[in-house]
């Protein structure tokens, strides 16, 4: 009379317990391929802000020579951000719905100012082509619709629920916002040149924009695949540009405020820099198809075990009731649940055993994935805080960037604490800070 009822309950446990594993399994191939559709979105973001960063630096010398230089190259490349923005505008149709949740509002927030940021372009191009604007009012506006290509790659790379995909986006983002700096310092030095003459305020500027692409760079080093660390080692041994720009770097940053410099410089150092961010770019290229290979790769490994776990939901009707307590004692002689284990990770035979080495295995895959993201995303997290710092600076103390950059480093080093902890300071004492210049 008891065999009956306790089989009933068994195999409700099982299927319970087999249930709610492949469906984990199914949510984590779900997050994957918002992932995938992100990773598309990101590579075709590269292309975009490398061409959106060829059309700043004709822009500025187009402006700064008076209408004399790149009036042609300008418009050619014009062109080409079009078709860039034609081509994201085409995988933001084919995103489909965001991670629910804080990441998936911020990415969608950062995808909206994006797109405004490109409908204002033809606004932006006419003042421009009517010389209506300064060269650094035009590196300001230029800068300000890069970022807000990069705020969609940072926050995809934000969302990445997988370790190896999240350091991939991490280090991407990180060598994209160095190389973004290369590409603001190639406007300044062609504005500089272009203009024929110099001033400190450049001077101070194009010296920041040098240090920030290192800790960029550095970054990067630290978090890219063996490949990408290669390929950006080799392009740095074999640069001959790299050599000229420094001659080039030396000549405008070594000269007398006010000095005269030779306009022609400014076609050569525009080449230069050209050549050097074509190279990076590249990187970035080959960096994006390895990315995009392998989440495919995640993915199908995902499906193939969520199909493996779907076969184990035909139970054996025949099992006795010895062999099911025999069997459902596996449970107590294994090492103790963890806290954060589902209460249906109980399991029954005859296949009972099986079940719950996959919820201990895949339980313990979790846990170890949510460690390394959260270390591969302390970088991201850190370059906000400190940020965000910056601008509370700037806006208080009416410091420049580059005077923010700096009081936090010297801060820091005064009191021999990290730039981190005097962000977060700087942040916590937002309320009462007075606004002026720093005493």
């Amino acid at each position: 009379m008891l065999r009956y009822p306790f089989q009933t309950m068994v195999m409700s446990y099982m299927k319970s317990s087999l249930h709610f594993l492949v469906a984990a399994r199914q949510h984590e191939i779900v997050a994957l391929e918002q992932l995938d559709n992100a990773c598309s979105l990101v590579v075709s973001m590269s292309g975009l802000v490398h061409a959106l960063q060829r059309e700043r630096g004709l822009s500025n010398m187009l402006l700064a020579s008076g209408g004399v230089q790149g009036d042609d190259l300008l418009l050619a490349q014009q062109e080409q951000v079009n078709a860039e923005i034609a081509v994201v505008r085409q995988e933001l149709e084919q995103l489909g719905p965001c991670q629910p949740g804080g990441h998936g509002a911020r990415l969608c927030n950062a995808i909206a100012y994006s797109l405004q940021g490109w409908n204002a372009l033809p606004a932006l191009r006419a003042q421009v082509q009517t010389l209506r604007m300064t060269p650094d009012e035009n590196t300001r506006h230029y800068i300000r619709l890069i970022s807000g290509c990069l705020s969609v790659v940072f926050e995809a790379a934000d969302s990445a629920n997988e370790p190896a995909l999240s350091r991939m986006l991490v280090a991407m983002f990180h060598f994209m916002q160095g190389k973004e700096l290369t590409g603001q310092e190639r406007a300044t030095g062609t504005a500089v040149f272009a203009s024929g003459v110099y001033d400190a305020d450049r001077q101070v500027h194009w010296l920041h924009l040098i240090e920030s692409q290192e800790r960029n760079f550095q970054v990067f080093t630290d978090l890219a695949t063996e490949s990408a660390r290669s390929l950006w080692q080799s392009q740095a041994q074999d640069d001959a540009d790299m050599a000229a720009m420094e001659r080039l770097r030396r000549v405008a940053n070594t000269a007398p405020v006010g000095a005269p410099l030779d306009v022609g410089l400014s076609a050569q150092w525009f080449a230069i820099c050209t050549r050097r961010l074509d190279a990076m770019f590249a990187i970035e290229v080959a960096m994006a198809q390895e990315l995009q290979a392998l989440c495919r790769h995640k993915l199908d490994a995902a499906r193939d075990a969520l199909q493996a776990q779907q076969r184990l939901l035909a139970p054996d009707d025949g099992m006795d009731i010895s062999a099911a307590s025999e069997a459902g004692m596996h449970f107590f002689a294994d090492a103790p649940v963890p806290l954060d284990w589902p209460l249906e990770a109980v399991c029954t035979p005859p296949i009972g055993r099986a079940i719950l080495l996959l919820v201990q295995e895949q339980s313990q895959r979790l846990q170890t994935m949510q460690a390394e993201i959260q270390q591969a995303k302390t970088a991201l997290h850190e370059r906000k805080t400190i940020e965000r710092a910056k601008g509370i600076l700037m806006q208080h103390q009416q410091m420049s960037e580059g005077a923010a950059h700096q009081f936090l480093r010297q801060t820091a080093m005064n009191q021999n604490k990290r730039m981190l902890e005097v962000a977060d300071a700087v942040l916590a004492m937002v309320a009462i800070l007075p606004r002026g210049p720093v005493l």
